[in-house]
């Protein structure tokens, strides 16, 4: 499987290691984990991700059953993990910039 990520996505992960942490998206607070290439790949599948909200990248986990997807256009929207569907998504941010502004470096992992 082929997975297209946003070039503003790999940039990120090149600039600053992977994010783990609180994130202000929305208007609330989310727990996000952003997953590298290889994990991008694998979740994807396993979770049946083209099966079930095709058009749809997961690219982290919030650890409570919900992961965060680029939509078609790339913009951030959150998804089931039970009860996935593309009607189930819930639109977080316009696009990887706007969600990673949000990312509360203080509390991240690691930072």
């Amino acid at each position: 499987m082929t997975i297209q990520l946003p070039s503003v996505y790999r940039d990120f992960i090149n600039s600053n290691g992977l994010f783990e942490g609180f994130a202000v998206a929305a208007g609330e607070e989310h727990y996000v984990v952003l997953w590298g290439d290889d994990e991008v790949a694998s979740a994807n599948a396993e979770i049946e991700i083209p099966v079930y909200a095709p058009g749809f990248v997961a690219f982290a986990g919030n650890g409570g059953g919900e992961v965060f997807a680029f939509d078609d256009t790339g913009a951030v929207v959150m998804l089931p993990m039970i009860g996935m569907a593309p009607e189930a998504a819930i639109h977080v941010a316009s696009d990887f910039p706007e969600f990673a502004r949000g990312f509360r470096h203080d509390s991240a992992s690691g930072k």
